[in-house]
């Protein structure tokens, strides 16, 4: 049997590492497309994007280990059952579970790292990508000069140019605008051609000039000529305008921008967060109850609802002795004292519902924000589960196809992926709208998937042919559907 073990972690090692680092590469693409036009035109040295791929690497790690261990037990158990061993095996006396069982034991192992990473690894990556990607995104892009557009990228200065030579990076016929130190449209300078570059240190810009002429309105020294402006015309051979420009080279931010968001936690500090917050939204909860213009024994009750501790507790108002009756009084008083107290009733009603409004809207802001640390907290241990979720999934799957390789594998792993990852994204909206509990809507797709898993396992292990057409027309005959389904005789 130990031998047997061995071939079958051989037999699953090499699929599961193939496939691993295959969607890996496939996700990591995708990143790829969603930050393109962030990245394009930055100048970027190699390593910055280096190390970007490295950090967003490891934010996948969640999305590719379940995927990789559903498609590899599929491929694995499916090329068992194609060259028939386990056909051999049960043959044998030995069971699927049996067969399973070393498997087992390293989607065990596979999933607690999976948690590892999601709980210490992953948090410190997803900062340093946050903090990386922020520094890319606030970098200005290089300085591009297009033919017959005014650049305005350099402080101080707009640039247009009639055309340029890519080959000798010559620029011809250039129009400038200095509005350096608060000037209108007072200096223009305009050149036959010119050459542009920007220093190793990217610090500074310099643009030398050839044969061009420059054109200065100067401003009057005392109050009473203001009303007239002197011109001024300089010719030139050659000019070098220098100028030092910010934003083009790239620095890197403080971690601390975004240390305290919710993919930066790790799983203590998840809770320490959700416990503050938690407070804060309640506390903000009680306060607004107490502003809200309501009948005072209607207040306290409420406010009584949403204390946790009894000592802080406010006592009840005691009610009126009597009850009135407010037809009689009210019919009883003159038409104009009715109309006032009509209108300065429903003028209180509008400013109820305004803070009724004004507050809901606040505490929802809140209110999402403290799940999302809620949900995050569930997303470490629901994506760590669905390895072995998975692993149920795809190993009794791969023994009931009986097809090997990366053919129908790939296309069943995708499909369940796809259907698993809606499943997902359904129940997180709705626990993140507070429409379904928070452990429902996280677990939602385990809550599918699992018992998918154990109904799969159970029909493999007891050779079902549930992927045969025969026997769903059978099933179908003895519901007296069967003349839809018959199958045409074989010559």
């Amino acid at each position: 049997m130990k031998r047997l073990h061995l071939y079958i972690i051989k037999s699953f090692i090499g699929p599961f590492v193939m496939t691993f680092f295959i969607v890996l590469f496939i996700l990591l693409m995708q990143f790829l497309w969603k930050y393109v036009d962030d990245l394009v035109g930055k100048g970027l040295d190699f390593g910055v994007l280096a190390e970007m791929m490295f950090y967003a690497s490891f934010a996948l790690l969640p999305l590719a280990f379940p995927l990789a261990m559903l498609l590899a037990s599929i491929m694995t158990f499916g090329s068992m059952g194609e060259n028939y061993e386990l056909v051999a095996m049960k043959s044998s006396g030995i069971s699927l579970f049996r067969i399973m069982r070393p498997l087992i034991l390293i989607a065990i192992l596979i999933t607690s790292t999976a948690f590892y990473f999601s709980n210490n690894i992953v948090p410190k990556t997803n900062l340093r990508f946050s903090t990386l990607l922020y520094s890319v995104k606030q970098q200005k892009p290089e300085l591009v000069l297009q033919s017959g557009v005014f650049t305005n990228e350099i402080d101080g200065y707009s640039i247009k140019v009639s055309h340029k030579d890519n080959k000798t990076k010559m620029l011809y016929d250039l129009l400038i605008y200095d509005h350096s130190g608060g000037k209108a449209n007072e200096s223009v300078t305009v050149a036959d051609s010119g050459i542009l570059r920007i220093t190793d240190d990217k610090k500074f810009m310099v643009l030398t000039l050839f044969h061009g002429i420059n054109y200065e309105e100067t401003k009057p020294e005392n109050n009473r000529d203001r009303d007239n402006h002197g011109y001024r015309r300089s010719i030139f051979q050659e000019q070098t305008i220098r100028v030092k420009t910010k934003g083009f080279d790239f620095n890197r931010r403080d971690e601390s921008i975004f240390r305290n968001q919710s993919r930066m936690l790790n799983l203590k500090e998840l809770r320490d967060m959700e416990d503050s917050l938690s407070v804060d939204y309640y506390n903000r909860l009680r306060k607004y109850m107490t502003q809200i213009n309501l009948n005072p024994t209607v207040t306290i009750a409420l406010y009584n609802l949403m204390v946790k501790e009894d000592s802080l507790k406010r006592p009840a108002v005691p009610g009126p002795d009597t009850i009135v009756d407010f037809d009689s009084c009210f019919a009883g008083v003159e038409k104009w004292v009715q109309a006032d107290i009509v209108g300065q009733a429903l003028e209180s009603a509008r400013n109820v519902n305004q803070n009724v409004n004004m507050f809901q809207s606040q505490l929802y802001v809140h209110k999402t924000n403290l799940n999302r640390y809620n949900m995050e907290a569930h997303r470490k241990f629901t994506l760590s589960v669905a390895v072995l979720v998975f692993f149920f999934v795809g190993a009794p799957l791969g023994a009931i196809i009986r097809k090997g390789g990366l053919g129908m594998p790939v296309i069943v792993s995708i499909l369940l992926f796809i259907f698993y990852y809606i499943l997902s994204i359904s129940g997180e909206k709705s626990a993140r709208e507070d429409v379904w509990n928070m452990m429902n809507g996280m677990w939602f797709s385990t809550y599918i998937f699992l018992p998918v898993g154990v109904w799969l396992t159970y029909k493999a292990a007891t050779d079902s042919a549930i992927m045969s057409a025969e026997t769903y027309t059978k099933f179908f005959s003895r519901l007296g559907l069967g003349r839809f389904f018959k199958q045409k005789p074989k010559k």
